[in-house]
């Protein structure tokens, strides 16, 4: 059954993707795999996944090319980078260009589908009980999750989204990273607090003048400003 949606994986390693699909399949996930880059995109272009995994070494061009060349054409599918590189640059990397998580090889495939789940949830929407929340020029929707700066849209991804949401839920309540990182990705610490700074100085990025409404509680966390 795959009543979930479907999954693109590209990942040019067979055992890799085997294993990957096998899981996803258990979990009722449909899945299409493709082994290198340029295929990659084009199937995340005619397929309209609801999530992607990537690889980051592909052959033609990589997993992160990918992401870039979807971000620029607005389509914000949920991505989750696959990485035999365990080193922070290549992290931050793959999530300034708008991937939502990603796992480091060797990976327990029970992880990945567990945070994919999570990822699916944010990209959804949960539901919330308050209305929309507003300070200063922001103003968020919690639920057709939209936010807008001063009148200005912004394309935020699905973990943007709900760390921005987490912090103006409560303005002026300072957050630690590992509390950011439980509340919003859904684990703790395992993922790296600087998961959490580089999600931050996107969304800032993206709300321009208007960053100032996340502040930055030196040594603790950030917190929402209250007006």
């Amino acid at each position: 059954m795959t009543d979930k949606g479907l999954i693109l994986v590209v990942e040019d390693e067979p055992a890799i993707s085997d294993l990957v699909r096998l899981y996803l399949q258990r979990d009722g996930f449909g899945v299409h795999v493709e082994r290198d880059g340029p295929a990659g995109l084009a199937a995340a272009r005619r397929l309209r996944p609801v999530a992607c995994v990537l690889d980051i070494a592909l052959p033609g061009f990589d997993g992160t090319e990918i992401c870039r060349r979807l971000r620029a054409d607005d389509d914000w599918t949920p991505v989750v980078f696959l990485t035999a590189r365990d080193d922070e640059v290549d992290r931050i990397v793959g999530l300034e260009l708008g991937a939502d998580d990603y796992l480091t090889k060797p990976f327990s495939p029970r992880e990945l589908v567990a945070r994919l789940r999570a990822v699916l949830r944010r990209s959804s929407g949960r539901p919330e009980p308050d209305r929309s929340r507003a300070v200063g020029g922001v103003r968020l929707d919690p639920v057709t999750r939209t936010v807008t700066a001063n009148g200005r849209a912004l394309a935020l991804t699905a973990t943007e989204f709900d760390l921005l949401a987490h912090l103006m839920q409560r303005p002026g309540r300072v957050f630690t990273r590992e509390e950011l990182l439980s509340a919003v990705w859904g684990y703790a610490a395992h993922g790296g607090t600087r998961t959490v700074d580089v999600h931050v100085a996107q969304v800032r990025a993206k709300l321009g003048d208007d960053a100032t409404v996340i502040r930055t509680v030196r040594g603790v966390g950030y917190a929402c400003a209250t007006s």
